[in-house]
């Protein structure tokens, strides 16, 4: 879908350089600004699923004290 959505923005800021009507030419520009955020943040999203730890990592589990304190004495 990245893929998708930076090539489309690469066509949006093509249409709007080759317009010559100034109403075009803004509503590419748009669509272009538009779409380059889009895009960033869908590079964003995947670089940082690609580094995010799995679930199971953020389970607790009773240490040191801790287990101490829990356990019925």
């Amino acid at each position: 879908m990245r893929w998708i959505l930076l090539v489309a923005t690469l066509l949006s800021w093509l249409a709007c350089f080759t317009r010559h009507g100034g109403g075009a030419m803004g509503f590419w520009l748009f669509v272009g600004i538009i779409g380059a955020i889009a895009t960033a943040l869908a590079f964003a999203q995947a670089r940082i699923e690609a580094r995010a730890r799995p679930e199971t990592m953020f389970e607790v589990t009773p240490t040191g004290k801790n287990r101490d304190k829990s356990s019925p004495s």
